[in-house]
């Protein structure tokens, strides 16, 4: 198979359009992949150091409100169109699949002018401007919510897939997150993540709440911070008595993080689409903190999705605080029935076989096109 994957802009595009890839690999031994992604975006480093060939398109994104930068976006995007017709016909792929990002545009609408099959993958309950332009065009939809579905109604082959980053983690270790933690097997723990990056809202609501936190017995805290709010919060901890800090554990990253989340008896978690795929592909419960400084709010409806279905709490950042969030925390850990229960409805709305299910999407668009020729 020849595949050509594009997607851009930030991790939650990235790694899904990898692990499709991936997933391709391993399916069909001697695949062949083509990344198309822009040169100013994650993207250009995450996908070299994959080893997976990368060309480069520029493109930028409408703004809501009227612009000459708008103008500027028709005339990138019209030459963004042109490149990536180029490259397509350079590289003659079986299928082109786009995970979202401003990219995706131009190389996916190229593809279908060029009667190319195409498949896009939406990782949010709702999905971003550009999927819904590319639907009209696509071969195929998969989507990681149910709760997608009615945005894409008049898409033939549409289909609930999952995200496929959970295929990537369904099958972690947990022993070894343990042990990368210094911890014996079993030990209850919390995983307090802001996301890559950290989050400022989230680490401060963990600080606040680290005096309760000691009522809450043997319960371990991880605290990822995030690189650039890791030294002022090694500061803050040195003042904890003695006995909380032996339970308190801050880290700036975690490089495995899989494993460590497939250890975690809960995890406090911002709402990214492929964070929740993770978190439901292992089973894990959740306190939700949808970040509020994303386009059209999109974690929000992700969070709700899971704590709808008895997987999550979720809180907003406005009612976000130290009393708050232990609160939520302590029911939780308090609770080891409740926890079972949220782990049961996590693990219910987890799809592991999410790349599986797109790989065979794939095969079904390239099948139906080459029936058509």
């Amino acid at each position: 198979m020849r595949l050509v994957l594009t997607g851009g802009g930030t991790g939650g595009h990235i790694y899904p359009a990898l692990a499709i890839g991936r997933e391709a690999a391993e399916k069909q031994p001697g695949t062949e992949l083509l990344y198309i992604g822009t040169s100013k975006g994650l993207e250009s480093r995450i996908v070299p150091s994959q080893g997976i060939p990368f060309e480069s398109v520029e493109i930028s994104g409408f703004r809501r409100s009227m612009s000459m930068q708008n103008v500027r976006t028709v005339v990138r995007f019209l030459q963004a169109f042109r490149r990536s017709k180029e490259l397509l016909r350079r590289y003659k792929p079986d299928i082109v699949v786009g995970t979202g990002g401003y990219v995706c545009g131009p190389v996916v609408f190229a593809a279908s002018r060029l009667g190319i099959p195409t498949l896009i993958h939406e990782q949010n309950v709702v999905p971003g401007l550009t999927n819904k332009f590319l639907s009209r065009y696509a071969s195929a939809v998969a989507v990681s919510f149910a709760d997608s579905l009615p945005h894409f109604a008049r898409v033939g082959n549409a289909k609930h897939a999952g995200n496929p980053v959970a295929s990537m983690v369904a099958k972690a270790d947990k022993k070894k997150g343990f042990a990368s933690l210094g911890l014996a097997p079993g030990t209850p723990f919390v995983l307090a993540v802001g996301g890559s990056r950290g989050a400022k809202a989230v680490n401060e609501a963990i600080m606040e709440m680290l005096p309760g936190f000691a009522g809450l017995g043997e319960v371990h805290l991880v605290f990822v911070t995030g690189e650039r709010y890791y030294e002022e919060a090694q500061t803050r901890l040195a003042g904890l008595p003695a006995e909380l800090s032996k339970r308190v554990r801050a880290l700036s990253y975690v490089h495995n993080m899989p494993e460590v989340l497939a250890a975690a008896s809960l995890i406090v978690s911002r709402a990214g689409a492929s964070s929740l795929a993770e978190i439901t592909s292992l089973g894990v419960p959740s306190v939700l903190i949808p970040s509020p400084n994303v386009t059209n709010n999109h974690q929000q409806p992700n969070a709700e999705s899971l704590a709808s279905a008895g997987a999550a709490v979720m809180i907003l950042e406005k009612d976000l605080n130290g009393g708050s969030l232990l609160a939520s925390v302590s029911s939780i850990m308090r609770d080891p029935a409740r926890r079972e229960r949220m782990a049961a409805a996590s693990r219910g709305l987890g799809m592991p076989e999410a790349a599986e299910t797109i790989y065979e999407q794939m095969l079904q668009a390239i099948r139906a096109s080459k029936r058509r020729r």
